[in-house]
């Protein structure tokens, strides 16, 4: 991850964006809750601008557009990380 993604997420586990950084064994399974209960939030807010018209991407078939890539694909990775090492009991860090 990289850049603003990265930092946001950090944000959402509960810590600082500071890099480098780590979380500590212990603090892993609360990183992971908080995580995960604030991308469930933010996926619901994205499934339910997906049933607005006016959001349709499908209507831009003329145009040079990319589909936007919602949070909770991004946090995929992360949170199978975290629940991998909350499992083996051990920290997390990045740089």
């Amino acid at each position: 991850m990289f850049g603003d993604v990265a930092k946001q997420m950090l944000r959402l586990m509960g810590f600082c964006e500071n890099i480098p950084g780590a979380i500590d064994a212990e603090n892993v399974p609360q990183a992971l809750v908080n995580l995960q209960q604030a991308v469930n939030w933010v996926r619901e807010i994205e499934q339910n601008a997906g049933d607005d018209p006016a959001m349709n991407i499908d209507d831009c078939d003329d145009q040079d557009v990319e589909p936007m890539i919602g949070l909770y694909n991004r946090a995929i990775p992360l949170i199978e990380m975290l629940k991998e090492a909350e499992k083996e009991e051990c920290y997390i860090m990045w740089e």
